[in-house]
């Protein structure tokens, strides 16, 4: 990180450990991701990516070290001041989408902006006509705005989650897996609408992938088995 470029994410001896279990998941020395930077996070199934992207957004809280995330300590902030920061300042595309499925697309891609009165602003005086300009380079066809989500296939809803995840330009934005059921051509559009957005909005990025693939488009790329120290502390 250049010292001109304040850091989004600083965690230090940063631990957690599951309910139950007696050994640490999750060990991690030092690291800062700084504002507008992008960085690649990579490792096999099992070596802790979700669940560090769920200690970075606050829906997880780690047993000991400190995580701070946009000058915020998250292991002073309670369950409910977490899950406000989150939707205020972080676009989080989930593996799993979590679209709420009685909903239209376009009140998927809105959602946040009911809840964060910061990312309504930062949307702009026309919200729908946002979300239909992210719906759109995202290839999702205007008649299908209207239609509840689990009408769509597993690829279009992957994409109404990434582009929920930026409206409202969040300071950060957290991608797990996001292009998994895409296909060539529409993982690469979406690739390049997701590092345009972030560059125009000056968000930080951290995606988590196993396709490597994808490296080449970040500034960073990172291991995490090999900056996790749980596998030693358990020796």
């Amino acid at each position: 990180m250049t010292p001109d470029r304040a850091a989004v994410i600083h965690w230090q001896n940063l631990r957690y450990r599951w309910p139950g279990q007696v050994q640490d998941c999750l060990h991690l020395a030092e690291f800062t991701l700084a504002a507008g930077e992008r960085v690649f996070l990579h490792g096999p199934s099992g070596s802790g990516k979700s669940t560090l992207l769920s200690l970075v957004s606050g829906v997880l809280a780690a047993r000991s070290g400190k995580l701070s995330v946009l000058g915020h300590e998250l292991t002073q902030l309670s369950p409910r001041q977490r899950d406000h920061f989150r939707v205020d300042h972080i676009g989080f595309i989930f593996q799993q989408f979590n679209l709420i499925p009685y909903l239209s697309v376009l009140d998927n891609v809105l959602l946040p902006l009911r809840f964060s009165k910061t990312r309504r602003q930062a949307a702009g005086g026309d919200a729908k006509a946002e979300a239909a300009r992210l719906l759109g380079r995202l290839d999702l066809d205007v008649s299908l705005y209207q239609r509840p989500a689990t009408a769509l296939s597993v690829g279009q809803q992957q994409r109404v989650a990434a582009a929920r995840a930026l409206i409202g330009k969040p300071a950060l934005v957290i991608a797990d897996e996001p292009t998994s059921a895409l296909d060539a051509e529409r993982q690469q559009r979406f690739i390049d609408l997701l590092l345009q957005e972030c560059q125009a909005n000056g968000s930080a990025l951290l995606f988590v992938s196993h396709d490597m693939r994808l490296a080449d488009h970040f500034d960073r790329l990172l291991h995490l088995p090999e900056l996790n120290r749980a596998t030693g502390d358990a020796q």
